[in-house]
């Protein structure tokens, strides 16, 4: 675990189907227009797909100097090097994935109530994720939704930093940030119009 580490105000995901860029083409422009930190996320690619496409992706974050962290897949995270991996409630724990790619990993942790938000204090991961702030497209686990006020409460029993997830715009993006979020998540948000990516990156981080 990172003791300085410090969450960028936004975090974009990347999805290839939403986009229909590859994930190394959404790292490049997402870094072009000022993101620091991005997550690769993949459901449909094979595991094989998903680790080439990795790899690519990797090496125009290390041109770019942006930081990757991989949705689920430990070992992918590890073959590459990558700076660190998010992990759902039902992906390897998180102490397993500590043992496996070491103490200079960022690991972040899904949670989807207080319950789970308030464990995540005790496990050795670098951030939690929260949310579903509002409805939303990108998933359809049907987690359910938790609302502002349910971000605030989050707000008040986790230690680590604090990312906001599901929902979010740059029409409610300062809610959530009042709330208590260190950090939003943003997938739709950037990636529904493919042409405007750049100029909504940049409409979010005047936000901020």
């Amino acid at each position: 675990m990172q003791d300085d580490f410090r969450l960028p105000r936004i975090y974009p995901i990347t999805d290839q189907n939403m986009s229909g860029l590859s994930h190394s083409q959404q790292v490049g422009v997402l870094a072009e227009a000022g993101a620091t930190f991005i997550q690769l996320r993949d459901k449909t690619s094979s595991p094989r797909e998903f680790f080439q496409e990795a790899a690519r992706a990797i090496t125009t974050a290390r041109r770019l100097g942006v930081q990757i962290i991989i949705n689920d897949r430990v070992d992918i995270a590890l073959a590459l090097s990558a700076d660190g991996v998010h992990l759902g409630q039902s992906d390897m724990p998180p102490e397993a994935a500590r043992r496996l790619l070491g103490s200079k990993a960022l690991i972040g942790l899904s949670t989807h109530s207080l319950q789970q938000a308030l464990a995540g204090n005790q496990q050795p991961v670098d951030y939690i994720a929260f949310g579903p702030i509002f409805p939303t497209s990108s998933k359809s686990d049907g987690d359910p939704v938790v609302g502002l006020e349910g971000l605030a409460k989050a707000r008040a029993v986790v230690h680590k930093p604090l990312v906001a997830i599901g929902g979010i715009t740059e029409r409610n993006a300062d809610a959530v940030f009042l709330a208590g979020a260190d950090s939003i998540a943003l997938i739709s948000a950037l990636l529904a119009d493919t042409k405007a990516i750049k100029s909504q990156v940049e409409t979010f981080l005047t936000l901020i």
